[in-house]
């Protein structure tokens, strides 16, 4: 399971160090793909397998079934870590998420989300506001 935040710097190669604390369960090759929110996901090969096969059971008849998978899996790029332990985002990714100079990666769960470093503030920002009144939706749904 991916917990937890940390800010890293990309280098003039559009590489970055990916967190200690992520590269033993991410593994040596990884995939990475545009996410949702203007952010990148990054999922180990086991964890992308499972998302990409719950894809493929979805119907291509339906135009947003259609439309979402070919942003995900469109997206997607298999990247490696390197002797250095940094990944390389590809040129695509990094202006879709819109990626500058410092970046965030995140735990959430089974996968890591790489975010330019003001847009992540701002959302957590907005995000801890709304804490309460999220946990209370999914109090009634029986999430919590």
């Amino acid at each position: 399971m991916f917990i937890g935040e940390y800010e890293h710097a990309l280098d003039e190669k559009n590489r970055v160090s990916l967190p200690k604390q992520f590269r033993t369960d991410l593994g040596k090759k990884m995939v990475m793909t545009r996410g949702l929110d203007n952010c990148l996901f990054v999922y180990s090969r086991k964890n992308w397998e499972t998302v990409a096969a719950k894809l493929q059971e979805l119907s291509f008849a339906a135009a947003d079934t259609r439309g979402f998978n070919r942003f995900i899996l469109s997206g997607a790029a298999e990247v490696e870590v390197d002797t250095a332990g940094r990944i390389l985002i590809p040129e695509h990714q990094r202006v879709f998420a819109n990626l500058k100079k410092q970046v965030v990666f995140a735990g959430v769960s089974d996968r890591v989300e790489i975010w330019n470093a003001e847009k992540w503030t701002k959302y957590k920002a907005d995000i801890e506001q709304k804490a309460d009144a999220l946990a209370e939706k999914l109090g009634e749904i029986g999430a919590l």
